[in-house]
């Protein structure tokens, strides 16, 4: 190999490997969005999951009679919860039986992330809790509808089955 030849193939390394570093900078620099930039984004999810929210929760209250339904909103987070306090009498003793679907996306935190919860209880019995989140810049906005989507329909297979 000619020295001319080794020097066009150094310059060449070396200039990948700036281009390189500085596509990382690009990527990081675009990670690296200002406060007001990430509140505004937490919102835009936070209005468009709380819909999705919404809907399913409300699919949920409507195909069992008895149900009601009301909105989050405030410190905890917002979304959507239904619940049903039913009586039952066995052997002439009186026990209330409690049953609950919650799902609310938190309040924007330092975290910078995208937190959702969901708790459900039926017949007084907690059947699950639980919490997903994202850093804000990675949010699949699919992958959280799809969660909300499955939270729901596990919370009425088992409120079906214990009913």
């Amino acid at each position: 190999m000619s020295s001319g030849d080794f020097r066009s193939r150094l310059e060449s390394a070396i200039q990948r490997g700036q281009k390189r570093a500085q596509s990382a900078a690009d990527r990081q620099r675009k990670k690296e969005l200002s406060e007001d930039e990430l509140r505004r984004l937490h919102t835009s999810y936070r209005l468009n999951l709380s819909d999705r929210i919404e809907r399913a929760v409300t699919g949920v209250a409507d195909h069992f009679p008895g149900f009601r339904q009301e909105s989050l909103f405030g410190e905890n987070g917002w979304g959507t919860a239904c619940y049903r306090d039913d009586l039952k009498i066995d052997g002439g003793r009186r026990t209330n039986l409690y049953s609950r679907l919650e799902i609310v996306i938190r309040p924007f935190s330092d975290a910078k992330v995208l937190d959702m919860k969901a708790k459900g209880t039926v017949g007084n019995r907690e059947i699950f809790n639980r919490s997903f989140f994202a850093d804000l810049v990675d949010v699949d906005e699919d992958e959280f509808a799809q969660l909300i989507d499955t939270w729901a329909i596990e919370f009425a297979e088992l409120y079906a089955s214990n009913s």
